[in-house]
């Protein structure tokens, strides 16, 4: 016998090997209501697997993942699979969280839209906590602008234009969608203060797994930027003059 019939004839056998068992244990399978519902939640599941690797955005993904987790989950119970039940077990909950958390963010950021809220509460659950002293200086006019800040406690004052902010406000989100991401002024401490800060890369993580948050805060930053020029019309109003105003 030649070495091809040989390796074929060790291929025949290892097929039939494998197929008894998995025919055996699916015919088991099959013979019960329990067992049939069992496989038809492991199909489900796996389609949905295979459905969530063509999803772009977060939300669908992981309403996708739950559904495939509890098909996985049943089948475990059903035809006993301990590893199984508690691989999915365990994602289940994880997956349960974030689909809500970032579900509950976009209806926060909605809400401000809406509202014409331009505070940024809707950001603190993704923000820092960082403590300044009077004097302090969080950033300079020049810096690179990689964080939008909300004032907790304290007053800030921007030193260029002596306008000081109190708090509950979001700030240095212009520089942060500027081209060349520089602050355009200083904003120095008063006081003591507690800032929220939130990096560029958690922001564009947000993004980019939500992009309807994302598309609610430009409306957002439109707004903060339309406030600041009806501001300055209104000084320039008062004191007479005639320049133009940007942005228009």
């Amino acid at each position: 016998m030649s070495a091809h019939e040989l390796f074929a004839a060790a291929a025949a056998s290892l097929s039939t090997a494998l197929a008894t068992p998995l025919g055996a244990s699916l015919s088991t399978a099959l013979a019960t209501p329990l067992g049939i519902f069992a496989l038809c939640s492991a199909g489900v599941a796996a389609v949905l697997v295979i459905v969530s690797s063509f999803v772009k955005t977060m939300i669908p993904l992981r309403c996708l993942a739950v559904g495939g987790n509890l098909g996985f989950l049943v089948y475990g119970v059903l035809h006993p699979s301990l590893v199984m039940v508690l691989l999915h077990g365990v994602l289940l909950p994880v997956n349960i969280y974030r689909a809500r958390e970032m579900v509950r963010l976009t209806r926060r950021v909605r809400a401000a839209a809406a509202a014409g809220d331009l505070s940024g509460v809707w950001l603190k659950p993704y923000m820092r906590r960082q403590r300044l002293k009077a004097r302090d200086v969080l950033f300079r006019k020049g810096d690179a602008a990689d964080h939008l800040y909300f004032l907790v406690e304290g007053r800030i004052e921007f030193v260029e234009i002596g306008e000081v902010m109190d708090a509950g406000s979001l700030f240095g989100e212009i520089a942060f969608f500027a081209p060349d991401k520089r602050r355009t002024l200083t904003a120095c401490c008063t006081t003591d203060c507690t800032v929220l800060r939130i990096d560029e890369a958690t922001f564009q993580q947000l993004y980019f797994q939500n992009p309807a948050f994302g598309f609610q805060v430009v409306t957002l930053v439109a707004g903060r930027l339309m406030a600041d020029r009806n501001r300055l019309e209104h000084r320039l109003a008062a004191s007479g003059s005639n320049a133009n105003i940007p942005g228009a």
